[in-house]
């Protein structure tokens, strides 16, 4: 595997080559739910304000902002040069339009990323029950958009209202799902029935511009001469490519193919004793947990006997010491220790015997009565596959359950999860921000991220309480209170281990290095010597 690869730097290589793990499956931001396809949405469109290397979020389209005494009332000055790629001036309408579109979309999963806007919720609510009568047959109004606290008194000026103080909000800014999309391309897109996020047609804010999409081959990302800070962008070109394999992966990345390697899953985790000698091996802790869904739906798993049986049989230390192998810290809770001084409550512990008596008590001593259950991953990953043979072998030594593997394309996946066609399911979380209302926010009932079936109300309420609470320990308490229903309770997911990401480039790269949150912005990176 680690011969050289026979192809060289092909006569059009782009300035920065990155391999971002599979083929984007969206990238209109009201859509987007996955990490590769976020990347390169950051690149097109830029927020309010932006991530840095650094995973910080700084000013961006607005080039200033004052909150109100009460913590719940932004008002952001937008940049009078900031542009779109057609020469559009960004205003604060664009915005606007842009947040209330991702409240209507019913195919956005991250829409709850602006419920703390006052009357966002509501908003989003209403118009998904007025579809459901229209279908039905009923003329039902659709709600008014003035109902959200988003005001624009002037195309510069955009006021947020929050129901509550959203001390992340900065951070929310600068997300994926509340990057501004260009209305008259939308609309016009839609209107002919067509998509607006093709080459031909997309028109974004960012750093770059959208010059090429061959599928299964490559994107190319072009510098953009209407970036409002288009002199501080180095790289003219990037290459965002998808590789098959982690083995290919590598191939790409030693033999100058490619640059960088910014997902964990396109590194051969059977080599990772031996590449963790390389200077250009970098492994930086991250908010992000790797862990099972159970579909609560479907029978064995609508009993949380059975739920808390599977997780307490899976030696996880095992799973990190001899699959994963780059110092993954095994982990019970949801919420990676430490994330913004919060400390998670305990989870099942590793216990054969109280695993074996929960199956029993549920009706399945040593498996038996228990049919064939099946386990869902993607084909992105050796480290997925490895872990699931793990998990097989495991849980048919220990609980005497058999388990059959189910391997998916990632759109395919994802549409499997989305639609609770999955028995247990490989999952993992990236927080994205600083908070853990980041990781516990998307287990509430009404989530487009639950996709287990799981529901408890009072898990909803102390959700909702902990977002009106302005004291810090007092929520971190309804918070701890709230994740021990989710990873002790009631358990409808089992969390395996806290990631450590790992990404490989030289030091000549400069404008990336590790941050917890994981983000690397291409328009922040440059060579720091000719190439």
């Amino acid at each position: 595997m680690l011969m050289l690869a026979a192809c060289g730097r092909a006569p059009d290589r782009a300035d920065l080559v990155v391999i971002n793990g599979g083929e984007p499956d969206s990238i209109d931001p009201a859509k987007i739910s996955g990490q590769p396809e976020g990347r390169i949405a950051y690149a097109l469109y830029e927020g309010l304000t932006a991530f840095d290397e650094t995973g910080t979020p700084q000013p961006g389209v607005a080039e200033s902002w004052e909150l109100s005494e009460d913590k719940k009332t932004y008002t952001f000055h937008l940049r009078n040069n900031a542009k779109w790629s057609n020469g559009d001036a960004v205003t604060s309408e664009d915005f606007a339009w842009s947040w209330l579109r991702v409240l209507s979309e019913p195919e956005a999963e991250y829409k709850y990323q602006l419920f703390s806007i006052r009357g966002a919720e509501a908003y989003a609510d209403a118009i998904g029950k007025a579809r459901v009568a229209q279908t039905g047959g009923t003329e039902t109004p659709m709600p008014d958009p003035a109902s959200v606290g988003i005001r624009t008194p002037d195309k510069s000026t955009l006021i947020v209202e929050l129901s509550n103080p959203t001390p992340y909000f900065l951070d929310l800014c600068a997300f994926c799902t509340l990057l501004p999309v260009h209305r008259a391309t939308v609309e016009k897109a839609e209107h002919e029935g067509s998509s607006w996020t093709k080459v031909s047609r997309l028109v974004g804010n960012g750093a770059f511009t959208l010059q090429e999409w061959r599928l299964n081959d490559r994107i190319r990302l072009k510098k953009s001469a209407s970036y409002w800070n288009h002199t501080a962008v180095k790289m003219n070109t990037v290459d965002v490519i998808p590789a098959p394999t982690p083995n290919t992966a590598f191939n790409f990345y030693i033999s100058g193919v490619a640059d960088v390697i910014l997902d964990k899953s396109m590194v051969p985790t059977s080599l990772i004793s031996e590449l963790k000698k390389r200077p250009d091996y970098h492994a930086t802790p991250i908010l992000a947990t790797y862990f099972i869904r159970f579909n609560v739906q479907k029978k064995p798993f609508d009993d949380a006997r059975v739920r808390k049986a599977i997780s307490m049989a899976i030696d996880k230390t095992l799973i990190t010491e001899k699959v994963t192998q780059a110092g993954e810290p095994p982990a019970d809770a949801f919420v990676p220790p430490g994330t913004a001084g919060y400390q998670p409550p305990e989870g099942l512990k590793y216990n054969l015997d109280q695993a074996r008596q929960f199956l029993t008590e549920a009706g399945y001593p040593g498996g038996k009565g228990l049919p064939v259950i099946h386990y869902l991953y993607t084909n992105r990953s050796e480290t997925d596959e490895k872990i699931a043979v793990e998990l097989q072998a495991m849980l048919s030594r220990e609980l005497g359950i058999q388990i059959q593997l189910s391997k998916q394309e990632w759109a395919v996946y994802q549409n499997s999860l989305r639609s609770l066609n999955y028995d247990m399911s490989r999952s993992s979380w990236v927080g994205d921000y600083k908070d853990p209302n980041t990781f516990l926010d998307m287990f509430v009932t009404s989530s487009g991220n639950n996709n287990t079936g799981w529901g408890n109300p009072r898990y909803d309420q102390l959700i909702a309480d902990a977002a009106k609470e302005p004291d810090t320990t007092k929520r971190f308490d309804l918070f701890r209170a709230a994740e021990t229903l989710l990873v002790h309770d009631d358990a409808p997911i089992c969390p395996l281990f806290n990631y450590v990401v790992i990404s490989f480039h030289s030091d000549r790269l400069g404008g990336i290095q590790g941050n917890i949150t994981d983000e690397h912005p291409f328009r922040a990176m440059y060579w720091k010597t000719e190439q």
